[in-house]
């Protein structure tokens, strides 16, 4: 393999996407960054989420990044025809609309796999097939009737986890899917449908602890109120008021904990041998901690931490990462320029696929595109002239 292609394994890939939001856009990125040629067709006004605001204004720059941009009115029978011509050209076909939406415009799998036997078409749906299909689903909606919801609450507090963890992993697995149906492909050359759903990815979530209950005959506490399985396992406040996370896990580690930290009278404590034996005595024990670590520094408390080789944590907020010396040290972060909005046109920096190929962590080779960046490059490429593309676009059927 040529080494400008090590990490670009779907090079020469063909993908058109369909997509709004989260899930399906991940999908289409994570194919993207592993370097195929990912199309995203958007309204002729935009994809609406290129205009949310607050904690959605991230969501286009994102989840967008190394694709191309070309807006067709799907709503015009030369716009939808398009569409087909260009799902034609392609190896994937990706979609998170609502049951029945594609189907209008002849951009369902039956429709595009009769001309395309080869194609790989991905769903993104709320539901899989069932008696929830016709449901509107979101990320919340999953987690409340899913569990997860209930498990990161307080007890009579359900709460959404912190980000869009189904969206996301909905579109990982979307992606993973179509990884599995090329490989298929190349034995069969066939392409098949692939179906990915933010229910069916909650419940995967909180399998561990459905099969907790199978194992226990127990139901498991949300995660606030759990029956923690490590005493020295928790959000300790310190001096000024931060906080840290200190943990230890083992009979080892407890002992280390001990021995830097200056309670020898704890590790002599004879009904806090073991790890077993502290749980019992879990809430006594972090009563004590707590009031004798009030007055320890985060930083002091975090340099012990580090030399003794346990596990702790700072504290921190979503932006102090830009800041994290170890995501600036790995290439952790990438610059991308920002399409749309107040700030567009200036570069900041995103979050990379947390994996290496050949050592190396996948780039950003195109900005997330301003709407209808390559409308032009991506007509031509299917043969058609200039003047038939200006046509379209004085009539607003492209943009």
């Amino acid at each position: 393999m040529p080494e400008a292609s090590v990490n670009q394994p779907l090079k020469g890939l063909r993908v058109v996407e369909f997509t709004h939001m989260v899930m399906g856009p991940t999908c289409g990125m994570v194919l993207a960054d592993l370097g195929a040629e990912v199309i995203k067709v958007e309204p002729i006004d935009g994809d609406r989420t290129r205009r949310l605001l607050g904690a959605g204004s991230g969501f286009f720059p994102m989840f967008n990044r190394n694709k191309k941009s070309i807006a067709i009115d799907l709503h015009r029978p030369e716009g939808a025809a398009l569409a087909r011509r260009l799902c034609a050209s392609a190896d994937v076909v990706a979609e998170n609309f609502k049951p029945g939406t594609m189907e209008k415009y002849g951009l369902d799998y039956a429709s595009l796999q009769a001309v395309n036997p080869k194609l790989i078409y991905a769903t993104c749906k709320g539901f899989l097939p069932g008696p929830y299909e016709h449901r509107t689903a979101l990320d919340e909606v999953v987690q409340m009737m899913g569990g997860l919801a209930y498990m990161t609450g307080r007890p009579g507090d359900p709460l959404r986890a912190g980000t869009s963890v189904n969206d996301i992993m909905g579109g990982l697995f979307a992606a993973m899917g179509v990884l599995g149906a090329l490989i298929q492909r190349g034995v069969t050359g066939r392409g098949m449908e692939v179906q990915s759903a933010l229910y069916e990815n909650n419940v995967f979530l909180v399998g561990q602890h459905m099969m907790q209950y199978a194992m226990t005959g127990k139901p498991a506490a949300p995660l606030p109120a759990r029956d923690n399985p490590w005493a020295v396992y928790d959000v300790f406040t310190v001096q000024g008021g931060e906080q840290i996370f200190l943990a230890a896990v083992s009979d080892a580690q407890w002992t280390k904990f001990c021995q830097v930290l200056g309670f020898a009278d704890l590790l002599a404590e004879p009904g806090l041998a073991t790890n077993n034996e502290r749980v019992q005595q879990r809430p006594r024990l972090l009563a004590t901690l707590r009031e004798r670590l009030a007055h320890r520094g985060a930083a002091e408390l975090a340099s012990l931490m580090e030399k003794a080789g346990l596990p702790y944590a700072p504290i921190r907020r979503p932006e102090d990462l830009y800041d994290d010396e170890h995501l600036l040290a790995t290439g952790g972060l990438a610059d991308v320029k920002l399409p749309d909005g107040p700030r567009a046109g200036e570069t900041v920096k995103t979050t990379l696929l947390p994996f290496t190929l050949a050592g190396e962590r996948l780039g950003v080779r195109l900005d997330p595109p301003v709407l209808g960046a390559h409308s032009r490059e991506l007509l031509q490429s299917l043969g058609l002239p200039d003047t038939e593309i200006d046509a379209l676009k004085a009539q607003a059927v492209v943009a």
